[in-house]
């Protein structure tokens, strides 16, 4: 991942999402993801910074339509996990598909505080994130993925077993150039002296 000498961006019209960084993507979770308690740990330091800097904070949080056994409506495993447990003047926006766009309130949110990038962390990399990273970037807005402070899992293509890592580096290193600038919280954190 890159971690230094990414273009500067203007945190005044900059705000961090937080995606799908809930309970049951982690250990004894209904869908543990590799990794999600680090990924978590790194999400949550960008949380600080941004919070330090009272910069605007926006969670989003997956409910599942229909029974795919995680995060179902109402129970423990569908609610933001206690590392980045969202404060009372942050916003929480509910959606129901891959993209953070799709059918929420996202887009009209950004608009009216005037932001322009997004910074990126949360899971599953391969789904969720990735998708709303493409997404913001076909709404216009710049975006920065903090790829440590993302997670993702191994998955099958043709009976063969991807692990995790190799899933998460491929899903990372798709989104670079066009879509997204890819770099680490300690990276990001440095940079803008959020630390």
């Amino acid at each position: 991942m890159t971690a230094t000498n990414l273009p500067a961006i203007n945190l005044h019209n900059t705000a961090l999402l937080l995606i799908d960084i809930q309970n049951d993507y982690f250990p004894g979770g209904a869908m543990a993801l590799h990794q999600s308690e680090q990924a978590a740990a790194q999400a949550a330091r960008v949380l600080q910074g941004f919070r330090r800097a009272s910069l605007p904070v926006i969670h989003i949080q997956h409910e599942m339509v229909g029974d795919r056994g995680f995060f179902l409506p109402g129970t423990e495993g569908q609610k933001i996990h206690a590392s980045v447990t969202p404060e009372a003047d942050e916003t929480v926006v509910v959606k129901n598909y891959p993209s953070s766009f799709l059918r929420t309130e996202l887009d009209q949110l950004l608009e009216k505080q005037g932001i322009k990038h997004l910074v990126i962390v949360g899971m599953m990399t391969h789904m969720c994130v990735n998708t709303t990273v493409r997404a913001a970037a076909e709404h216009g807005y710049g975006v920065t993925l903090i790829g440590d402070a993302t997670a993702t899992r191994d998955l099958i293509l043709d009976g063969e077993s991807v692990p995790a890592e190799q899933v998460q580096r491929a899903m990372l290193a798709s989104v670079i150039g066009f879509f997204a600038e890819v770099t680490t919280a300690d990276g990001f954190l440095q940079q803008h002296k959020l630390i």
